[in-house]
């Protein structure tokens, strides 16, 4: 049998390429969405505890703030 033999390996090989291939592009696509996520958590993180220190700050300044 050649290589354009029916029932080759090739014609299996073409069978499973779409496959493989659609499978590739969701990988890449759903390793972006996790990673953006990843990300915009660790950045609304860092946004919150920023937050918490001001907020924390000020009321430091304000119980040690002396009173009239």
């Amino acid at each position: 049998m050649g290589l354009g033999a029916i029932g080759g390996w090739d014609e299996g090989l073409w069978a499973i390429v779409p496959t493989i291939c659609v499978s590739l592009v969701f990988w890449f696509v759903m390793r972006a969405i996790l990673r953006a996520d990843r990300t915009e958590r660790e950045a609304q993180a860092r946004i919150e505890a920023e937050e918490d220190a001001k907020l924390l700050a000020e009321a430091d300044a304000a119980r040690d703030a002396p009173r009239a």
